[in-house]
């Protein structure tokens, strides 16, 4: 059973790749050995007659071992921690001269040394950590056993089998998949890689199946809720199917390091035919737009039952699938967002805006772009592959931006060695602290070929970093876990340690900050709502006792939330004199009718604001991303909330703006509630009101939520929710 053939060759037996958890290679119901009598039946031995896992959502097995939400009939437990089954022969068992053991197999070529093939011994006493079934109970033909997994076991779904020795040989219960059992990661296990000592975080970080995503701009952040939808019917099998796509070694997938790192690899499509294909450029004809889904279950159902990417995702996407996928193997897991973050191409620490001589952005030299905003996930896990203190919270990325050892993947990347500036460590943390330390450096390019450092930002880049709040909607500040406050000594020690191990600045910077000038510029955006007018107000300060004349510059873009500007819908260049210790407030007005027509998905307008003193030649520049505020979808419930009873859900929404929406595509999500539905409506006209009906009969009690979005050509990143409270079913 521990060896499989395979063609040998050069004295050694070649095993073929054990890759895929479906795949299934039966052991023999009987293996005899030696001459066996004429007279021998297998009957006149100890026969196992049923085998009972107790695998019901209220049975110990699943309460006990947390995974009584799985919608999922199979037995489900943890691994590191005991479970009970029992076995039924065709006579009284009798330990004095009886001997068998359960059996665990899983894939196509199961070997004992790789952990693929588990002969459970029968033992006294179980032992922390280490496989074993103790016998607790025997009545009659019945035995039950305590068994307990290590707790480092390959994560999957396995065979089982229960074998009996005779003197002739074995004999082994066939293939019976009402017996297969899920082994999954448990951070309630203190031997496990991923053990999690805050019960209230397991519930956030591993129970929870809705969260909450922020996105928006630093300025005006918005959070809109996502259904991960981990315990809902077959996502366990999909993402199991996700680890077999990616022809993970079984022997490997009990590592969360190495689950955690080909996940994130799998959940985009960018080199491996993974799980979402990204787009970027507002095109979407041939899929859903990034901004449609309300959640995960949709896009890991049809990944699994198509084997083909599914279009399309942008950050926030791949995000929430690759947290319902840790959540749902067992790996505590959140999305992170990073506001300002750092897309450094070059990762020398340094985002460089190149301007014209006039202020204006050279956008042929500008490679570098910072994102408004920017979502990857943190898992938690030891790191025994790094020195002591760099466990804990690993940055993780599905949103596929660098290859990373050939591939477009990064981390896990110690969220403690990022800040600190130990980027030597695996893996992808050099890009990591770029992404929330970078410079914005501000170089006019000259005529003559020159480049001259023009102004520094040091504190745009990373500016907040953010997730959900334990037990709640509300946003936790955790820029801290990543880096020291600006202007610390740990801070400039962080950066000089991660400059030692290879983090490089290209420019030299110092002295730029000091102004040779007293005038100071700031600008702010006012009534940014989608499809009304809108101001720009530009303030200029002189705090100073000379008179200063300044040129300035203002650009108005539509961009992608990624930083990259599509097109320019506003420019204006206008001149303005400071007298000694004054201040001076220029409004720009922008119609409506400047942007609405060039809008993309994310509704982003970009803002760039350049001066200069003319006296002193000095550059003043600042940029800002705002994200227009856009209309709302209603959810109403009417009926019982009780588990098992319909109750009628009506998700309405009004077309504010002054054009009619096209091609209307309304998603309803709520996990234990209703499964994902969708409904199209040709046009919504200006000032009208569609309302959409369906009836839900929920099937989990306790704190739910809908989730509605709506998207149409011209409309987007349009979201609704209703939090329920969900009774249990009145006992008769």
């Amino acid at each position: 059973m521990s060896e499989s053939s395979g063609t040998a060759f050069g004295g050694r037996r070649a095993i073929p790749p054990n890759t895929s958890n479906a795949a299934e290679n039966d052991p023999p119901t009987v293996e005899l050995q030696g001459l066996v009598p004429r007279g021998f039946n297998p009957q006149d031995y100890l026969n196992v007659t049923n085998v009972h896992l107790f695998k019901e959502r209220w049975d110990s097995n699943k309460v006990d071992h947390h995974t009584d939400k799985y919608s999922n009939d199979k037995l489900i437990v943890r691994r590191g921690q005991s479970f009970y089954i029992q076995i039924d022969f065709n006579r009284p068992y009798d330990p004095t001269r009886d001997l068998f053991r359960v059996e665990y197999v899983i894939g196509l070529y199961p070997q004992e040394n790789k952990g693929t093939y588990i002969p459970v011994p029968l033992v006294s006493e179980l032992q922390s950590g280490k496989w074993g079934a103790k016998v607790v109970m025997r009545e009659d033909r019945s035995v039950r056993l305590s068994v307990q997994s290590s707790a480092d076991c390959i994560v999957g779904k396995f065979r089982m089998y229960v074998a009996v020795w005779t003197p002739y040989g074995v004999i082994r219960t066939s293939r019976n998949p009402e017996t297969d059992t899920y082994i999954l990661f448990n951070p309630w296990c203190e031997e496990d890689a991923v053990y999690l000592e805050n019960e209230k975080e397991r519930e956030e970080c591993v129970l929870n199946d809705i969260g909450v995503i922020f996105y928006g701009d630093f300025n005006d952040i918005k959070s809109r809720s996502w259904s991960y939808g981990q315990f809902e019917d077959s996502i366990l099998d999909a993402c199991l199917f996700v680890m077999d796509k990616a022809n993970m070694d079984l022997s490997g997938r009990g590592n969360p390091i190495k689950v955690s790192r080909v996940g994130s690899a799998m959940i985009n499509a960018k080199d491996d035919e993974g799980v979402i294909a990204g787009s970027w450029d507002n095109v979407y004809a041939y899929g859903v737009p990034p901004s449609a889904w309300t959640g995960s279950v949709d896009i890991l159902l049809e990944y699994k039952s198509s084997q083909k990417p599914v279009r399309y995702g942008q950050c926030w996407v791949f995000a929430g699938v690759f947290n319902t996928f840790l959540r749902c193997l067992g790996i505590p897991a959140r999305v992170v967002t990073n506001y300002f973050s750092a897309h450094d191409n070059d990762a020398n620490l340094q985002l460089d805006i190149f301007l014209e001589e006039d202020g204006n952005v050279n956008s042929k030299l500008t490679k570098d772009s910072v994102w408004n905003y920017h979502c990857w996930n943190e898992a938690w896990m030891t790191r025994p592959d790094l020195p002591v203190g760099f466990g804990g919270w690993q940055v993780v990325d599905s949103t596929p931006q660098e290859n990373s050892d050939g591939m477009y993947r990064c981390g896990p990347a110690s969220v403690q060695a990022i800040k600190h500036g130990h980027v030597c460590f695996q893996f992808d943390a050099p890009f990591v602290f770029a992404e929330v330390n970078s410079d914005l450096v501000y170089v006019t390019a000259k005529k003559d070929g020159t480049h001259v450092v023009e102004a520094l930002d040091t504190t745009h880049i990373g500016k907040l970093i953010v997730t959900k709040e334990i037990g709640g909607d509300g946003m936790k500040d955790i820029t801290d876990t990543y880096k020291f406050q600006e202007g610390q000594e740990e801070e400039r020690l962080a950066l000089e340690t991660a400059m030692m191990y290879g983090a490089k600045k290209a420019l030299n910077t110092e002295g730029v900050l000091k102004s040779k000038s007293d005038v100071r510029m700031n600008f702010e955006v006012e009534n940014a709502v989608l499809g009304r007018d809108l101001k720009v107000i530009i303030t200029f300060r002189n705090n100073g006792s000379a008179r200063y004349t300044v040129t300035a510059y203002l650009s108005g873009n539509i961009s992608f939330y990624t930083g990259v500007s599509k097109a320019e819908f506003k420019n204006k260049t206008f001149e303005v004199t400071l007298e000694p210790l004054s201040f001076k407030r220029e409004e720009v007005l922008i119609g409506a009718g400047e942007y609405m027509g060039q809008l993309l998905e994310q509704a982003f307008l970009h803002f760039f604001v350049t001066a200069r003193v003319n006296e002193t030649r000095d550059v003043l520049a600042k940029q800002k991303s705002i994200a227009l505020t856009v209309p709302k979808v209603v959810i109403k419930v009417r009926g019982a909330q009780v588990v098992g009873s319909n109750m009628v859900v009506t998700v309405e929404f009004t077309n504010p703006l002054k054009e009619t929406l096209r091609n209307v595509w309304i998603r309803l999500d709520g996990p234990g509630v209703t499964k994902p539905l969708r409904k199209m409506f040709r046009e919504i006209r200006p000032n009208s009101t569609v309302q959409w009906e369906e009836l839900c009969r929920p099937w989990v009690s306790g704190p739910r939520k809908l989730i509605a979005s709506l998207t149409s050509d011209s409309l987007r990143h349009v979201y609704g929710e209703l939090d329920l409270q969900i009774q249990r079913r009145p006992s008769m």
